[in-house]
């Protein structure tokens, strides 16, 4: 006690250096904002009945058959014959039906790597390349690829007056270029990150534009990593909902998806990547061969009960498919709305989000409108990047009844 009482705490303060990409990023990440704009609305207005389209959380329930095979498995634990630890045997049948299911055999199972989700692959990627590596990302686009890339030190400040970060190619996706970018701007990146679906602006890119993405990589010697986390949500057969649909994909590309938006598993976290063998570093070493290092070196897997539920998933996708025709059905909801109300839009066809315009205007203040006129929460479409301002995002992620009802709140105050 006398030791402790010598001590002056005062004077030890943490000498280790911070990773000071830390201090180059120039907001907080966008949905922890928006959160907090709730609470603030909320605290000062108790009695309102908020409905949230914003974040692109699933609400409906899983399945009967999904929920079984996982609650089964998870009493399997309690016993001796059904408990495993590290390494569970799903792990090979998982990867074999993902590669059969969703790949038609395109992809080899030990080409899947299997993890808990999309957005903890992106950034676990950040690993897989070289420190002087440049980042291309579409914008607006999800900001995971953007703040990662930050973080890992590929990137310079955030210019004030662009409010984009020195370093970092943005390809815009804008109504002028029906939201495929000119790739051109992208020819001395080391990577490219696209995401089709898109998210935020449910833009679908079709098999022409995607042979254009891969041609071009291909060219230029880049890795493509492609965010295929909506492709269940794709119903026009021209739009191909995997890359390696695209001869030639499989020497450049690396596709990130998951079961979070697929099956209703954002809570549960189950995702995947792919990696065909026939991607290689310049001096051959195939990719996958890295990647399955820093796999097994900060990862331990997925956990195994999602690991049941995902096979399940594969063996019940009638009713998986159902669901994600509700979403649908919920976005033309919004997008009828919208029309009614003379509002211009994009997407919300091919993906589960509508991408909102509000020409001239702030897209926090569009945003601050809807909530506190409607009491609808939407998504700013700058928290995505420079060129979503002047747009909201409108999640078709909602019960029926709430969907409805957030549509008439905002016939009620938009439509003239």
């Amino acid at each position: 006690e006398l030791l402790l009482l010598l001590v002056d705490h005062s004077a030890m303060p943490i000498t280790c250096p911070r990773n000071e990409n830390f201090a180059k990023l120039s907001a907080g990440y966008l949905f922890p904002v928006i959160n907090k704009k709730k609470k603030e609305f909320l605290d000062a207005n108790p009695d309102a009945k908020l409905i949230s389209l914003g974040i692109g959380d699933t609400t409906h329930p899983l399945p009967g058959p999904i929920a079984d095979a996982m609650a089964a498995y998870a009493k399997g634990l309690g016993t001796l014959e059904g408990y495993e630890g590290y390494d569970p045997k799903s792990e090979t049948e998982l990867k074999t039906k993902i590669a059969k299911s969703i790949y038609n055999d395109m992809i080899k199972p030990d080409e899947v790597f299997v993890s808990d989700g999309s957005k903890c692959d992106l950034g676990r990627l950040q690993f897989l390349f070289g420190s002087t590596a440049k980042i291309a990302s579409q914008d607006p686009a999800y900001p995971v690829y953007i703040d990662s890339s930050v973080i890992a030190g590929r990137s310079g400040m955030c210019n004030p007056d662009t409010k984009q970060y020195d370093g970092i190619t943005y390809m815009p996706c804008t109504p002028d270029n029906g939201f495929f970018p000119d790739l051109s701007v992208a020819k001395d990146a080391d990577v490219i990150m696209f995401c089709n679906p898109n998210n935020p602006t449910g833009a679908c890119a079709t098999k022409a534009q995607l042979t254009e993405l891969v041609a071009f990589c291909k060219t230029n010697g880049q890795i493509l990593v492609f965010d295929s986390a909506y492709s269940a949500f794709i119903t026009d057969p021209d739009c191909p909902k995997s890359i390696y649909e695209i001869p030639g994909a499989k020497e450049c590309a690396i596709e990130s998806t998951s079961f979070s938006k697929l099956a209703g598993f954002t809570g549960i976290r189950l995702g995947w990547m792919t990696c065909p063998a026939e991607c290689k570093w310049a001096d051959g070493t195939p990719v996958k061969q890295d990647l399955g290092r820093i796999m097994s070196t900060i990862f331990n897997g997925a956990s195994s009960m999602a690991q049941a539920g995902g096979i399940a998933v594969l063996d019940n996708m009638a009713p998986v498919q159902e669901i994600v025709k509700y979403y649908l059905e919920n976005a033309r909801l919004v997008r009828e709305t919208l029309e009614e109300c003379n509002i211009k839009y994009y997407g919300g066809i091919n993906a589960p989000y509508t991408f909102v315009h509000f020409p001239g205007r702030d897209s926090w203040d569009v945003f601050d409108e809807i909530l506190t006129k409607c009491q609808v929460v939407t998504t700013p479409g700058v928290g995505f990047g420079p060129a979503g301002q002047g747009f909201v995002r409108i999640s078709a992620f909602g019960q029926r009844d709430n969907v409805i009802e957030a549509c008439r709140r905002l016939k009620a105050h938009f439509k003239k």
